[in-house]
């Protein structure tokens, strides 16, 4: 095990919901602190103190190439996930819309890929939606297939916040490259891998994508910074104007402190990932052969095996999602649920539904995201409050066994 500082929790808080944000690492905070303080200079000024935050965001950005094993040149800077995802769909079709409007994705993004999708509708692009298989798995072929003499976008991502699963992305760039080749066209292909650091490899050769989404708060970084890469050559029109910063591709003066943040928390998630994959595989195994032991009606959503090591995500039959978190929050149990509030009443899914789960049953979903301070211990705690408030909530007086039941 990596000598991995201690994060402080609120008192009693077991953490489970990583995948929605992550604690910063006090080895990032220590980074950090100096360019909150005295080393505040904005880093396009000319004079000590600017060059002096210059040079920690040309730092920064070295080890972030390191990592996505890209050039140093390739790596902008920008305020999270969601604006590096808008900027990597819109930027790219933008720049190409004088040879096409259409646009490739698959059903189960996450909203910042496909509300920009939706934008794009709007303003005269056509986007295609591929579905999934009941694993939430893109079908490389049909991908390749639904490319045409119009397509100048495919955004798939990398892994799934909701249910873990891992997509094939570097056969779908292959398939998509071939095929453009074969139209003798350009075609983008970008891949939202905010959910990957840490536990999947980043490597962009090995991926064979052009762009990259990636926010800091899901690897132990601060909030507000996200890196998109951008490979060298691939057709990219800014979507934010001003001072002309990263190169002219997101203006607006940097976040230096955030960035060196960023810059430290993703090679740290780099150097330890072989631990934390094998930690967090652990107590996801423990977790998963105890629910499905435990408690009948309980779903396992996503693929079995190509999934995200940390990620556990079950829908029960007669629950509803948002008592079953609220009754962990009591217990003191951080999760989440597939499902998003909206006006006032629990949304079933649009993953879930995607994989072809009723309404009803996508609703009882629980997800539950580990990470590096989880124990087994917590996970034994977890199992014991879990069962008992399904139970609870489907008006059982105790736990039934899968053999009872």
């Amino acid at each position: 095990m990596p000598d991995i500082p201690n994060i402080a929790l609120s008192d009693g808080i077991v953490y489970m919901d990583h995948a929605g944000t992550t604690p910063v690492d006090p080895r990032v905070v220590e980074a950090m602190l100096p360019y909150m303080g005295a080393h505040f200079g904005n880093p396009s000024s000319i004079h000590t103190l600017g060059q002096e935050a210059k040079r920690a965001l040309d730092e920064a950005r070295e080890k972030v190439a390191k990592v996505l094993g890209c050039r140093f040149s390739e790596v902008v800077f920008t305020g999270g996930g969601t604006e590096s995802d808008n900027a990597a769909v819109k930027g790219a079709a933008d720049a190409l819309q004088a040879t096409g409007n259409h646009v490739i994705t698959s059903s189960i993004e996450h909203h910042a890929v496909l509300h920009t999708c939706q934008y794009l509708e709007n303003h005269g692009y056509e986007v295609t939606y591929l579905p999934v298989d009941k694993y939430g798995m893109v079908d490389p072929d049909e991908l390749a297939r639904a490319i045409t003499d119009r397509t100048t976008v495919v955004s798939i991502m990398y892994a799934n916040n909701e249910i873990g699963t891992i997509q094939p992305v570097a056969e779908i760039a292959s398939k998509t490259k071939q095929r453009a080749r074969e139209l003798n066209r350009t075609v983008v292909v970008h891949t939202d891998a905010v959910q990957a650091p840490g536990l999947l490899d980043l490597d962009v050769g090995k991926l064979g994508v052009d762009m990259l989404s990636l926010s800091a708060h899901k690897f132990y970084g601060p909030k507000g910074v996200g890196v998109l890469y951008v490979r060298r050559g691939t057709p990219f029109l800014s979507q934010q104007m001003g001072g002309g910063q990263e190169r002219e591709r997101r203006s607006g003066t940097e976040n230096v402190a955030g960035i060196v943040g960023t810059g430290v928390a993703l090679e740290i998630a780099e150097s330890e990932r072989a631990w934390a994959v094998e930690h967090c595989r652990n107590l996801r195994k423990h977790i998963m052969d105890g629910v499905t032991s435990q408690l009948r009606g309980a779903h396992l959503n996503g693929h079995p095996t190509l999934r995200l090591p940390n990620n556990i995500n079950f829908s029960f039959e007669h629950v509803d999602g948002e008592p079953m978190l609220l009754g962990l929050d009591i217990k003191g149990i951080a999760a989440s649920s597939g499902s998003a509030c909206s006006s006032g009443s629990l949304e079933p899914s649009h993953v879930l539904l995607a994989l072809g789960q009723s309404a009803d049953l996508a609703r009882g979903s629980l997800r539950l995201t580990l990470g590096r301070s989880n124990s087994s211990q917590q996970a034994d705690y977890l199992l014991s409050v879990l069962g008992e408030l399904v139970k609870e909530l489907r008006g059982l007086p105790s736990m039934t066994t899968a053999a009872d039941a």
